[in-house]
């Protein structure tokens, strides 16, 4: 009955980690929100973010991602780098991952860009056999220090699986709109000898970028609200995250809602899970975010919310007569700073 019962907790932990990680920030993410993003800067652009989702409850879920792109101008293309870790729980849960993405640009019109992106990654699961107890250890050490002779122990291994992206984007200097398929190839993850595919994701997103100020005279510093939105489904799961950005130059403030409140009690989902303040700073090279989840499910206070940090670095590209001419030509859909 032990064993069946270690069994059963493995499963559920499984089933609950077969969702992939978010970041509330996800623009401040943007090669693991869509890899058509990649070389949509007109720099060489560094990203670090770290995510500490629900600390109060077994040490919750932990999740780090670095990330570099470049703008391809000659070959109207985009290259990017992405890695990712996410921890979770008491146990010890690893999964990590490593991506090589392209992006290829097409231009529409006058104002228009279409881009396509391509993910293709290498990604590994671990748990720390050190930090579980079995249930030989039970009868002699409720600490687990005697060590197990339980099959199942030996059952647990590591998880190695290919992971392939894809990404389409369409927009201009004030509108974006995009689509994003994650695991297209469904990659097995489990830790044991059976299957637990990490199911297919799609995520839409889109916003705007609209200015408080259009008056005949120039500002060096204008208010600009950005609304936007990002949906996800994957499997039974879907989650919808909608708000909006208010930058006056060099400071940003963001509120957002996560959930789906016509959704009531739907098995699977949390049809009201956060409201979502954001605070940061954008300086010519380098620019910074904070944001603190609410907690508004059943988990409430006692989950500990989630903070979470980035850390955005651009350095200038050599620049020649044909990379200002690409520069003006190609408009960027992230949050633009002020002109």
């Amino acid at each position: 009955m032990k064993r069946l019962l270690f069994f059963f907790l493995l499963a559920l932990r499984t089933a609950a980690l077969a969702q992939d990680p978010e970041f509330s920030q996800y623009y401040a993410a943007p090669l693991y929100l869509n890899p058509a993003f990649a070389g949509t800067t007109t720099d060489h652009r560094f990203v670090a973010n770290y995510r500490n989702q629900w600390p109060n409850i077994g040490r919750g879920f932990v999740t780090y991602a670095f990330s570099y792109d470049y703008n391809l101008y000659h070959m109207n293309s985009g290259i990017g780098f992405l890695a990712t870790v996410d921890q979770a729980g008491s146990a010890g849960m690893k999964s990590s991952t490593i991506n090589f993405i392209y992006s290829y640009k097409l231009r529409l019109s006058d104002k228009w860009v279409a881009a396509t992106g391509l993910n293709f990654g290498f990604g590994s699961r671990t748990i720390d056999l050190n930090k579980l107890v079995f249930g030989d250890q039970l009868q002699f050490d409720a600490d687990g220090g005697v060590p197990t002779d339980d099959p199942a122990a030996f059952n647990l291994g590591t998880a190695n699986y290919f992971d392939f992206n894809a990404g389409m984007l369409l927009y201009n200097r004030t509108v974006w709109l995009g689509l994003a398929m994650s695991h297209l190839n469904s990659p097995n993850r489990s830790l044991v000898s059976e299957s637990s595919e990490l199911p297919l994701k799609t995520t839409i997103h889109g916003g705007a970028r609209i200015p408080l100020y259009w008056g005949p005279h120039s500002r060096d510093r204008t208010t600009v609200v950005l609304p936007s939105f990002v949906y996800k489904k994957q499997d039974k799961f879907d989650q919808l995250d909608i708000g909006a950005y208010f930058m006056y130059e060099p400071v940003l403030f963001g509120l957002w809602y996560r959930g789906i409140p016509i959704q009531q009690n739907v098995k699977d989902n949390l049809s009201q899970d956060a409201i979502v303040f954001i605070l940061g700073f954008q300086f010519e090279r380098i620019e910074l975010g904070y944001s603190y989840d609410f907690t508004v499910s059943e988990l409430g206070p006692m989950s500990g919310g989630t903070h979470e940090l980035s850390l955005r670095y651009k350095t200038p590209i050599r620049i020649t007569a044909k990379n200002k001419k690409i520069q003006k030509m190609i408009p960027c859909p992230t949050l633009p700073k002020q002109k």
